[in-house]
């Protein structure tokens, strides 16, 4: 039976509400970042000054779940001590784990707080075991979270290699990077998820209305165009629609959600620790919404083991809240290779 192999299951919280949707909804663990530049997720109205994580960490904490800070940029050449006053915080309000990526604040916190948890970020790019053991042996992390490029075989090599427990993406939007490694927002904005935090900083987005349709701009760069009844996407460079050799189409990548409801069996069969949901940047509705329909999968695969089968209404409410038209297994499924 897979009963005590179940991952935990990892939910996004982008605001105080949405904590609160995915501890109702059943999630194991929520991670949430500062309102500021130390938080990969740097949205504005988005995230926590202190009043909200101090209620948000009581909130979860004493219903039993875990609350996990990502402090998940890098820190930037003369503000070192930005960053860390970020995690000298997170020690101070008791969270459960840090989330980071930056080795030199990974030394930091491992050497300043030694009592405190420490997550490597899927921003630090770990895709092979060699990277999770070097963090483990030099700062004590405790857990890795994959980038989503590796395949379901790739993910077992490295949970085979390593004591490091091992997170990987579940659900959510998809990436064509490495994470750690995004290229593209700083091509058009000079600014990068990576550092300031955010992928497609919001001030230089442009919304462009016109008879029949709506245009997207980023820093001037034609993103997309969509007639009045298609939904407007928020424009990010990977998911453009551009004219290449005459023809107009997603040249880098289609919208899409990757999805794992299929493979859980899989997943927890190798022995990956947690599922995480992709989502700080969501409303509480759609965290509610995945947070239930993964906990009732998770759930039902404790439960029933080999006997476990995806049921046909949790991937109907996973589809309305899904990025694009179409899920997706995404790297973990390459049956050519």
């Amino acid at each position: 039976m897979l009963r005590d192999n179940i991952p935990q299951l990892i939910c996004p919280a982008g605001s105080l509400p949405a904590l609160k949707a995915a501890v109702d909804n059943g999630a194991d663990a929520v991670y949430f970042g500062y309102k500021n530049d130390t938080n990969a997720r740097n949205f504005a109205g988005l995230n926590f000054d202190d009043k909200a994580m101090r209620e948000g960490i009581r909130y979860a904490q004493s219903r039993s779940r875990e609350v996990l800070l990502a402090i998940n940029t890098f820190a930037q050449p003369g503000r070192d001590a930005d960053w860390q006053r970020a995690v000298d915080g997170a020690a101070e309000l008791g969270v459960d784990a840090v989330i980071l990526a930056d080795v030199g604040l990974l030394d930091y916190a491992a050497r300043r707080h030694p009592g405190l948890r420490l997550h490597l970020s899927v921003q630090g790019s770990a895709t092979s075991y060699e990277a999770v053991n070097f963090a483990q042996r030099e700062f004590g992390v405790r857990r890795a979270v994959l980038p989503r490029v590796l395949t379901l075989a790739q993910v077992e090599n490295v949970i085979r290699n390593t004591t490091v427990e091992i997170e990987v993406f579940g659900f959510g939007s998809l990436c064509v990077m490495n994470e750690g490694r995004c290229w593209l927002s700083s091509y058009a904005t000079g600014e990068s998820p990576n550092t300031v935090g955010a992928c497609s900083p919001a001030k230089y987005v442009k919304w462009e209305k016109s008879p029949g349709m709506m245009s997207t701009r980023l820093n001037g760069i034609l993103i997309d165009r969509f007639g009045d009844n298609e939904p407007a996407g928020y424009p990010t460079l990977c998911k453009g629609r551009f004219e290449v050799n005459g023809a107009t189409y997603y040249a880098l990548e289609e919208p899409t959600s990757l999805n794992v409801l299929e493979i859980l069996p899989e997943i927890a069969e190798i022995g990956v620790a947690a599922i995480k949901v992709e989502g700080r940047q969501r409303s509480p509705t759609y965290v509610a919404q995945v947070t239930k329909n993964m906990r009732a999968a998770l759930d039902t695969l404790a439960s029933e083991g080999k006997r476990y089968q995806v049921k046909q209404a949790w991937q109907a409410e996973l589809a309305k809240v899904s990025e694009g038209s179409q899920a997706t297994l995404g790297a973990y499924s390459r049956p050519w290779r």
